[in-house]
C-alpha cells in the first residue's frame, strides 16, 4: 500500500471478457483468445505503473472479471497499489467462482487487498435466470457468496434485476428473501432497460415482460422490503446496511473524480472527461483516450445528485459551482415536492421512491429551470 500523498481519484478498470453474450447486455464484451488476455493484463498493468495518481477506490468491471482468473485478477490489484484503507472491488459471476468441481480461491484476491465483491445474481429463482441467459442457478451463487465469507471478504453485494420475463411480486419476494438470507450488505436492484442491437432487443414480442406499472410496483415493492429489511435507499437502484454504500460509485453521483482504463473506460478528471474508444486491439496497441468535453457543470451536478437519496443540498452545489440556484428552480422544485415526488426544505431538495420511477422526465424539467 502506498501512502495517499498523490492526486487520489477512483480506478475503473473494464475487463471486457466473457464466456458468452447474456441476451440482455449491451455491454462491450466478447469471448478472447487466451493470449489476448495475457497482453490486456499486461498492458492494464503497465499502464497503471506509469500512472502519476494515487487510488482510494479501485474497481474491476465488466464484461466479467472473474473470469481472467484469480491471478490475473490479483497482478491488476497488485498494480494499483491502493492507499491505505481503499474500497477494492470485483465484478464476479457465479458460474466462475461457484463452480462445483472448481473452487474459485477467493483468498488470492483478498490477499492482493481486495475487499469487497460484486456478484452477478439477476435473480435466485432458476427458471428467470435462464431467461436472462444465466448459466448458473441459485446454488451456484450461494456456493460463490460462501466462499468469499471463508476468504475473509465479508461485503458482498448482490445485483437484482426488475421487469424480467416472467417476473412476479412472488418471485421477486423470493430473490429479496434470497439475498438478505445470505448476508449481503448491498443490493442492486436494476430495471431492465431493453438495449438496441441485443437479442432481447431483436425479440422483444416473444418475452414476457412485465407491463410498465407491473415493473414499477416490482420496484416499490423491492424497495419497501429491503428497507424493512434494515438497507438504506441511498441511490435510485442501490440499497446498502449503513456503513456499506459502494464508496466508488458515489464518485460518480457527486462528480468527484475517477480514471477509467480499457476500453469503453470513461474517466473524469481535472474537469474534463474522456473514454477510449471499444477496440481492444486498438487499446493494447497504446491508443490515446477520446476527449469528450467539460464535465462537472450545474446541469450535469443536478442529474447526478438527484440520483441519491440526499439529493440536491444546496450549500453543497454552491459550495462547488459557486453558484446558487435560482427561485425558478426552487418553486419548480416545491412543484414536484407538493405533487408527492420528493421533499423540499430549506437546505435542499430529493426525491421519493415515486420520484425516482419517473427521474428522468424530473430531472430533465428541473435543469431547463437553471
Amino acid at each position: 500500500m502506498m501512502t495517499a500523498d498523490k492526486k487520489t481519484v477512483g480506478l475503473y478498470i473494464h475487463i471486457p471478457f466473457c464466456r458468452s453474450k447474456c441476451p440482455y447486455c449491451d455491454f462491450y464484451s466478447f469471448f478472447p483468445r487466451p493470449e489476448t488476455i495475457d497482453r490486456y493484463v499486461d498492458k492494464i498493468c503497465a499502464d497503471i505503473a506509469n500512472l502519476p495518481l494515487g487510488f482510494d477506490t479501485v474497481y474491476l468491471g465488466g464484461g466479467t472479471p472473474s473470469f481472467i482468473g484469480e491471478d490475473r485478477i490479483a497482478s491488476i490489484i497488485e498494480s494499483a497499489k491502493a492507499v491505505k484503507n481503499a474500497e477494492i472491488t470485483v465484478e464476479c459471476n457465479p458460474s466462475d467462482t461457484g463452480n462445483a468441481e472448481r473452487a474459485f480461491d477467493f483468498s488470492r484476491l483478498k490477499d492482493a487487498g481486495v475487499n469487497r465483491i460484486s456478484m452477478g445474481l439477476q435473480s435466485a429463482v432458476n427458471t428467470e435466470r435462464k431467461a436472462l441467459g444465466r448459466r448458473a442457478g441459485r446454488d451456484e451463487v450461494s456456493r460463490a457468496v460462501e466462499r468469499c465469507y471463508k476468504a475473509g471478504i465479508d461485503n458482498v453485494s448482490l445485483d437484482l434485476m426488475l421487469g424480467i420475463p416472467g417476473q412476479t411480486e412472488e418471485s421477486i419476494s423470493e430473490s429479496i428473501d434470497f439475498c438478505i438470507s445470505s448476508g449481503a450488505k448491498h443490493i442492486s436492484a436494476y430495471i431492465l432497460k431493453i438495449e438496441e442491437e441485443t437479442y432481447f432487443s431483436r425479440n422483444k414480442e416473444k418475452l414476457n415482460l412485465p407491463s410498465d406499472d407491473e415493473t414499477a410496483d416490482l420496484y416499490l415493492l423491492t424497495a419497501e422490503k429491503l428497507k424493512s429489511a434494515g438497507f438504506g435507499h441511498y441511490e435510485i437502484s442501490n440499497f446498502a446496511l449503513p456503513g456499506y454504500e459502494s464508496r466508488h460509485n458515489l464518485k460518480y453521483w457527486h462528480c468527484e473524480e475517477y480514471l477509467g482504463l480499457g476500453p469503453a473506460a470513461h474517466s473524469f478528471i481535472d474537469g474534463r472527461r474522456f473514454y477510449y474508444e471499444k477496440d481492444v486491439e486498438k487499446y493494447i496497441s497504446g491508443c490515446l483516450p477520446v476527449d469528450d468535453g467539460d464535465g462537472g457543470n450545474e446541469r450535469e451536478y443536478i442529474m447526478l445528485t438527484l440520483r441519491l437519496s440526499e439529493g440536491i443540498v444546496f450549500q453543497k452545489y454552491a459550495g462547488k459551482l459557486d453558484n446558487i440556484l435560482g427561485e425558478g428552480f426552487i418553486k419548480r422544485c416545491r412543484f414536484y415536492a407538493d405533487s408527492g415526488f420528493g421533499t423540499l426544505t430549506e437546505s435542499g431538495f430529493s426525491l421519493n421512491e415515486k420520484g425516482f420511477l419517473i427521474s428522468n422526465s424530473i430531472i430533465s424539467d428541473l435543469v431547463d429551470y437553471l
